[in-house]
C-alpha cells in the first residue's frame, strides 16, 4: 500500500510542492509580528498559506471539471469565459431584484451561477455531440462567443455584489479576521467530490472507458454521446460554483474577469497527471496542479524575477508533463508486450 502511494503520480506533486515551498520559506526572508513581536518567515505564515490556497481555488474548482472533460478524450477552452459570463449574469440578477434577506439572496446568486455553468456546459456538450466536431474547435468559438455575451449584456461595467455574499465569502470561521479560508474549503470539497464520482461511480467509470478506448466502450454498451455531454455540463458547473465564490469573495464581476484562466486550468490538469489523449487523470491531480501553478507563480514574485517569465514557465511545465506522460505510456507498453512473451 506504502509502496503504491508513494509511486502514484500525486506523490510526484507533492514532493515538488514541498520542495518548492522549501525554497520559497529559505529565500522569502522573514519579519518581525508586530503583536506577538515573534520572528516570523514571510512564507511559512498561516495568512501567505491560506491566501496562496486562495489565489488557488478559483481555478482549482474549475481544474477538476476540466480533467474530467480531459479524461473523456476532450478539452474545455470556455472555461474562463463561462466564469465571466455567470458572474456578471450573478451580479445583474442581484441588482436588479433589489434588498433581500441575506439567505435568499445568497441562494439565488447560487442558483444562477451554477445554472449558468450548467447551461453553457450543457450547449458545448450537445455541440460536440450533435456537430461532431473535436472539442477544440467547439469550445474555442464558444470562448469567444460567450465573453463576448458577458460584455454586451453588462455592457464592459464591473458590477458590485451585495455585501453579504462576501461576508459569507470572507467568513473567518473562527480564524483570525484577516485569514478567509472559505474558497480553500471550497476547492477541497469539490476535489474530493470529483475524487469519489472519478472513482466509485458508474458515470466516473464511464468517463475513464470512453476516454481511454472509445471503441471499446461503444461495443460495451456504454452510452457515449451522453458521457460525452456530461463531462462538458461537469465542467461547466464547476466555473459557475468557482465565479459565484469569485465575483462573492472580490465583491463585484465583469466581463473581463478569468481572462486567460484557461491556461491555468489546462495547465493545472496536465501537471496533475491528466493525459491529453484520454483515460487519465485524477481530481486530486487537479487540485495539486492548480497549487504547484500558484507557487510557480509566488516564487517568481519572491525570486524578483521578471513577471513575464510566468508564462514561460508554466508553458514549460506543460510540455515536460505531456512529455512525460508519453515516455510513461510508451514505457509501460513495452514492459507488457516483454511480459507477454
Amino acid at each position: 500500500m506504502l509502496r503504491r502511494t508513494l509511486a502514484s503520480p500525486q506523490a510526484g506533486l507533492v514532493l515538488v510542492i514541498l520542495l518548492l515551498a522549501g525554497v520559497l520559506a529559505v529565500f522569502a526572508g522573514s519579519h518581525v509580528d508586530a503583536r506577538s513581536g515573534l520572528t516570523v518567515n514571510n512564507f511559512l505564515n498561516s495568512y501567505t498559506l491560506i491566501q496562496t490556497a486562495t489565489d488557488a481555488s478559483f481555478f482549482a474548482i474549475m481544474a477538476v471539471g476540466a480533467t474530467i472533460v480531459i479524461i473523456s478524450g476532450g478539452i474545455d477552452l470556455s472555461v474562463g469565459s463561462i466564469y465571466a459570463f455567470a458572474g456578471v449574469t450573478t451580479a445583474m440578477v442581484l441588482r436588479s431584484v433589489g434588498q433581500l434577506d441575506p439567505l435568499t439572496m445568497f441562494a439565488l446568486g447560487l442558483a444562477v451561477s451554477v445554472g449558468i455553468g450548467l447551461a453553457c456546459g450543457a450547449i458545448n456538450g450537445a455541440l460536440v455531440v450533435g456537430l461532431g466536431v473535436h472539442p477544440f474547435i467547439i469550445t474555442l468559438g464558444t470562448m469567444w462567443i460567450i465573453r463576448g455575451v458577458a460584455f454586451v449584456s453588462s455592457n464592459a461595467e464591473s458590477i458590485l455584489l451585495p455585501r453579504a455574499l462576501t461576508n459569507v465569502a470572507k467568513a473567518s470561521l473562527g480564524l483570525n479576521e484577516a485569514l478567509y479560508p472559505v474558497p480553500m474549503l471550497l476547492m477541497i470539497i469539490v476535489a474530493v467530490v470529483g475524487g469519489i464520482y472519478l472513482l466509485h461511480t458508474v458515470g466516473g467509470r464511464q468517463v475513464f472507458a470512453v476516454g481511454g478506448n472509445p471503441e471499446a466502450s461503444r461495443f460495451s454498451g456504454v452510452p457515449i454521446g451522453r458521457v460525452k455531454i456530461a463531462v462538458f455540463v461537469l465542467s461547466g458547473l464547476t466555473a459557475g460554483l468557482a465565479a459565484f465564490m469569485g465575483a462573492s469573495f472580490y465583491g463585484s464581476a465583469s466581463c473581463a474577469d478569468a481572462t486567460g484562466y484557461e491556461l491555468y486550468v489546462i495547465a493545472s490538469a496536465v501537471v496533475g497527471g491528466a493525459s491529453l489523449s484520454g483515460g487519465k487523470g485524477s481530481a486530486a491531480g487537479a487540485l495539486l496542479g492548480a497549487v504547484l501553478i500558484v507557487l510557480i507563480r509566488q516564487s517568481i514574485r519572491t525570486l524578483h524575477f521578471d513577471q513575464n517569465y510566468e508564462w514561460i514557465i508554466i508553458g514549460c511545465a506543460i510540455i515536460i508533463a505531456v512529455v512525460l506522460d508519453q515516455a510513461s505510456a510508451r514505457f509501460t507498453v513495452r514492459r507488457l508486450s516483454a511480459g507477454g512473451k
